[in-house]
């Protein structure tokens, strides 16, 4: 066989075992998708170009010359270097590709068509394809590159992050790669499923500016529905008060406060005067969006009276829903997180790390890293062969 399953990968009993994933991705959003096959126990492959990954390099931070960015989402896969132009290399490809369950890539057109990805897809008609792509085929922005920060720009998302004196600001995390890679996911899944039902050759487009978008969700729709778009509200929510930071004596809380329940529980929590009298005024989300600047002015003053964390004792287990604002370093260190299972170590070509395992949980238990990302060309020689043999 020309493409025999990892060991790795073998008795693990996760649901998309034994299943062969081909991924010439790069950088972040269908990498994504890969190691989500991975985790889940499919055997990716991962094939680089010889001048590698870009994201190999997209540094600091490193880990002994290795980005922590590549770290984070190519994990659970085997790699191979091939140069599609080279005459073996591309029998060797193909080869694989008429192996593959499934492929993810995210060529832009130029490239795809120069390389004639094409004809390497029409080898194995029932193979999941997924592509990743800038735009959807066939618009003028789908030839052109794109990336997390130009498609949070395109997409909306900035127009409602950030307040009128930052002015549109990006999200702090690469979301618009994330949600794309996991509606790529979600593709790939789903053509999978239909394989198994004997309804192959599925092509799943995952466009990185409409699922950008989606990711608007309510504010998307409010648009839609009425022509009015959103303001920069900062950290507030255009459709809920108190849905935001509150000002403590040392910090900051956040409040999100859905309910007019809710909201009935934190004035009997508070337990101020000012916001008890005005407690009838604001007894609906609706007359509490409506007067926010004077209900902030309430909370506020109320809340600076006493500290973050004697805030978070005295809302502790009311029934209020309410978060102190973590820094990362924070965030790993909340018992939730530093006593449970979501965090393990993996092995890199430049050491140990600690890592985020997959946050499913199949049946109550969380799917274990097996391996990490494999050095550029690890699995070349045993998996396309020596070209000079």
């Amino acid at each position: 066989m020309i493409w025999p399953l990892d060991p790795r990968n073998v008795g693990t009993n996760l649901p998309l075992e034994g299943l062969r994933v081909l991924d010439f991705s790069r950088v972040l959003a269908g990498p994504l998708i890969g190691m989500i096959a991975g985790d889940l126990g499919a055997d990716v492959i991962k094939v680089e170009g010889p001048s590698g990954d870009p994201v190999r390099s997209m540094a600091p931070p490193t880990l002994h010359g290795l980005a922590t960015y590549y770290i984070a989402v190519n994990r659970h896969r085997r790699n191979v270097v091939a140069d599609l132009t080279n005459d073996h290399d591309r029998r060797a490809i193909a080869a694989l590709i008429g192996e593959a369950d499934a492929v993810i890539e995210n060529f832009l057109p130029s490239q795809y068509e120069a390389l004639n990805i094409g004809a390497l897809r029409a080898l194995n008609p029932d193979c999941v394809w997924v592509s990743v792509t800038p735009a959807s085929s066939g618009t003028a922005l789908a030839a052109e590159p794109s990336f997390d920060l130009l498609a949070q720009a395109r997409s909306g998302l900035m127009g409602v992050t950030g307040n009128p004196e930052s002015g549109p600001t990006k999200v702090g995390a690469p979301l618009a790669d994330v949600v794309t890679g996991l509606y790529g996911t979600i593709g790939l899944l789903t053509g999978l499923l239909a394989k198994a039902r004997q309804r192959p050759g599925r092509h799943f487009e995952a466009p990185l500016l409409e699922s950008t978008m989606s990711a608007l969700i309510n504010q998307a729709q409010g648009y839609l529905s009425t022509g009015v778009s959103a303001l920069l509200l900062g950290n507030e929510h255009p459709s809920i008060h108190p849905y935001g930071p509150v000002t403590t004596a040392d910090g900051q809380l956040l409040l999100a406060i859905g309910t007019d329940g809710q909201f009935a529980r934190l004035v009997a929590v508070v337990d101020d005067d000012s916001l008890t009298a005005g407690a009838a005024e604001w007894r609906s989300n609706a007359e509490r969006v409506a007067d926010r600047e004077n209900l902030r002015s309430t909370l506020n003053a109320a809340f600076s009276r006493a500290t973050t964390a004697q805030w978070e004792t005295r809302l502790e287990g009311q029934g209020i829903p309410f978060a102190p604002i973590a820094s990362i370093r924070e965030a790993f260190e909340q018992d939730t997180i530093r006593s449970g299972d979501f965090v393990t170590t993996m092995t890199t070509p430049g050491g140990q790390t600690s890592v985020m395992r997959s946050p499913l949980r199949i049946d109550g238990v969380r799917p274990d890293v097996r391996f990490g990302p494999e050095a550029l060309g690890q699995s070349t020689d045993a998996l396309l062969g020596d070209p000079t043999a």
